[in-house]
């Protein structure tokens, strides 16, 4: 994917929920600071994909400056968008559980 059009997408994603009604104004204000970052987070991971093939959440976090925890939310929002995709295969996370593998389309 080209690097304009792969911008274009991530600039003109939709808002996607990153809290819940009920939850506490903690999480809004946590949801709130992140919502500024979300698109380098995606470029990150974009990049990471691409120049390294297929990952898991795992892998792509151990080679960016991302934690797992970020590049977790990322990745479905990523894949809506049309971004990433499944590859169809899992790999052994760093607590060794299967987890699912993304590759850059």
């Amino acid at each position: 994917m080209d690097y304009k059009d792969a911008f274009k997408k991530i600039f003109a994603i939709p808002e996607f929920p990153r809290v819940r009604s009920s939850d506490p104004l903690t999480s809004f204000e946590a949801a709130e600071s992140i919502k500024d970052s979300v698109p380098q987070h995606h470029q990150v991971i974009l990049d990471c994909l691409q120049q390294h093939g297929p990952l898991g959440k795992d892998g792509i976090s151990a080679r960016t400056d991302l934690d797992g925890n970020q590049v977790a939310r990322r990745l479905n929002e990523m894949k809506i968008i049309g971004l990433i995709e499944l590859t169809g295969n899992t790999v052994k996370s760093n607590s060794g559980r299967n987890e699912r593998e993304w590759q850059a389309k």
